[in-house]
């Protein structure tokens, strides 16, 4: 007998977030989210004040087999034109019944709120936050702010009748096993952007708030072409900032500026999953804080997270610039690994110069959908 249930007590709250951690209890690359993060973005959101959403948990046989979130994201209707719904936070056994479940308890819960074109997913709220389905590169854990999922799900998804609307793609560079012409052009690159006024510095952590105000319209105009973006509005945005300040190193923030004009920004972080894998369910207490604390220096890897010119900039040099300072940092403070990611599988740009510096393709995420 399987049973779906709306999320709507603290204690289902609870068993939706830990579901996943007992489903992949056995398995080498599990990462668990931290608890309170997890809590958080589920209730306190700015995302919620515009936007609705409703978790589900689906039981067999009176056991947890899965969960899921119906999402209706107002901001990308209105932003794309869309009427469309999505589908996030999806985890579920190898049960194609449990799954058939969840996925018709969505649909019907996006048709109740006049959802009539698509339902896209898997993305936990928009591809502003983690998003895409892993179906290739499953011999390693995610990075941070990366998805995990068993291969089964690619089955699971689409026996429901879902097809790909395009995939995402991470790349990786092993020790000093990249290009490091933009390394070597650096100086160069530079000197011709200061004919330009133009310079690359690091974030100034003691003006965070204005820094803040002004990287928010470059990343609601370097991105806005990109498939399925959604804009962040002031408190979406400022959410994201507080929290990347609190693992940032203003090594690896770095911001192109011409004349006080943000016009483009690099953004590298560690990769905090390496002490998050050795947190017991996501758990900061008793003993997690510790392990966060006391392990930062032990982080090996980075993942460029995000790295963007505004139109008007771009083929300047600036890209190469960013790029090449990333690289040279990550040389010095002696990382032995790096992931940049993800790009749009019809990014042709960026990709081939990810390529050009030696970026290996080695995950791919996929975004699927359906007509409602």
């Amino acid at each position: 007998m399987i049973e779906v249930i709306p999320v709507s007590s603290k204690k289902e709250l609870t068993d939706f977030i830990d579901f996943p951690h007992d489903l992949y209890k056995n398995d080498p690359y599990y990462v668990p989210e931290l608890f309170i993060a997890q809590r958080d973005l589920l209730t306190k959101h700015p995302f919620h004040k515009h936007n609705s959403l409703q978790t589900f948990i689906a039981y067999k046989d009176g056991k947890i087999a899965g969960r899921i979130a119906a999402i209706l994201n107002n901001a990308h209707n209105e932003f794309n034109k869309r009427n469309d719904g999505f589908f996030g936070f999806f985890d579920c056994i190898d049960d194609d019944a449990v799954a058939t479940e969840l996925f018709t308890t969505v649909k019907n819960w996006l048709k109740e709120k006049g959802v009539t074109q698509k339902i896209i997913g898997p993305v936990n709220f928009s591809t502003n936050e983690p998003c895409g389905l892993l179906v290739e590169g499953f011999d390693s854990s995610p990075v941070l702010m990366d998805t995990y999922n068993a291969p089964y799900y690619i089955n699971l998804i689409e026996k429901q009748g879902y097809q790909k609307q395009i995939d995402l793609i991470s790349w990786n560079w092993e020790g000093q096993n990249y290009d490091d012409k933009s390394v070597r052009l650096l100086n160069t690159l530079q000197e011709r952007l200061k004919r330009s006024n133009v310079v690359i510095r690091k974030v100034n952590l003691k003006d965070f708030k204005n820094e803040t105000i002004k990287l928010r319209e470059v990343y609601n105009t370097a991105w806005d072409q990109n498939t399925g973006f959604v804009p962040m509005n002031d408190d979406e945005f400022d959410y994201l900032a507080k929290d990347l300040k609190l693992i940032l190193d203003p090594d690896f923030c770095l911001i192109a500026e011409q004349e006080g004009k943000i016009v483009g920004f690099g953004l590298a972080l560690p990769d905090y999953n390496q002490i998050f894998k050795t947190i017991k369910r996501g758990r900061l207490l008793p003993t997690g804080i510790f392990k966060l604390l006391f392990n930062k220096k032990k982080i090996s890897r980075i993942r460029i997270y995000a790295l963007g010119v505004i139109d008007g900039y771009r083929k300047m040099g600036i890209e190469a610039c960013l790029y090449g300072t990333i690289i040279k940092r990550y040389k010095e403070r002696g990382f032995k690994s790096a992931e940049a990611g993800w790009t749009l599988e019809n990014n042709v740009l960026i990709n081939n110069a990810i390529i050009a510096i030696k970026g290996d393709p080695y995950k791919k995420y996929r975004l699927y959908e359906k007509d409602i």
